[in-house]
Parts: structure tokens; sequence; C-alpha cells
């Protein structure tokens, strides 16, 4: 099974577009948790290292001021978790970015292909 588990959040940019954030685990490195794999870190930990680093991963300049800046929940945000029974993803996500180009761009970034996963909301992911 290809594909990752992880959090993600959206940048907004000028022209109404999203640059993805991500912070991943492979499959064989995630944590069970019930019946599902997931990522070991949170949304506020993983912000705050960057915060402290002042450094993520591909980040241009102003996406290191918009984490320097800001809080980790003041961006659309989400998770991916795997479906241990039926060997699906999960992604939860921000209704502002459940939008089919930027589903397939996270998607995209997790290893994830067409079919192998769905979309939900969560109270948890709303900025």
């Amino acid at each position: 099974m290809t594909g990752s588990v992880g959090i993600f959040w959206g940048i907004p940019k000028p022209d109404h577009s999203w640059t993805i954030l991500i912070d991943s685990t492979s499959l064989s490195e995630a944590e069970a948790y019930g019946d599902f794999l997931t990522h070991p870190r949170g949304h506020y930990e993983v912000w705050s290292q960057w915060q402290q680093r002042r450094a993520a991963p591909l980040a241009g300049q102003s996406i290191l001021q918009a984490i320097t800046y800001h809080e980790y929940e003041d961006f659309p945000r989400g998770r991916i978790v795997h479906e241990i029974k039926t060997g699906r993803f999960i992604i939860y996500a921000d209704r502002r970015l459940q939008q089919a180009p930027v589903m397939a761009s996270i998607a995209e970034k997790f290893g994830l292909t067409p079919g192998t996963y769905s979309v939900r909301s969560d109270a948890h992911y709303r900025s």
C-alpha cells in the first residue's frame, strides 16, 4: 500500500489559490489509533517547531512570515488517516479546502491515488 498519513494546512495566496504545507509519516511508521493508522504529531506541535526554527518544508519568505506571525489554527487545516480494515484513507479537512483541485493536490502530496481516499469534514478542522 502506498501513501502516507499526516497533517496539513492551506495558506492562502493573493490569487486565491493555496500553498499546502504538510507533515507526513509513512504507513510503516504511523501510530495505531483504534481501527486507524495516524500521524504521531499534532498541528500545534508541528507549527510550534516551525515557528521556533523559523523553517518549514518548501517555505518561501511569505510562508515563513505566515508561520511566524500566526497561530496554527489561523489557517484551514486537516489530517489524513488510514483505515486499517478497508485499506482506504480519510482526508479530514476544513470546508474551505474541500475543492476538487485542492483535495487532489493534498492527496498527491501524501502519495494517495484517486479512488483510495474519501474527504470528510470534522469540527477539529475549522478555521
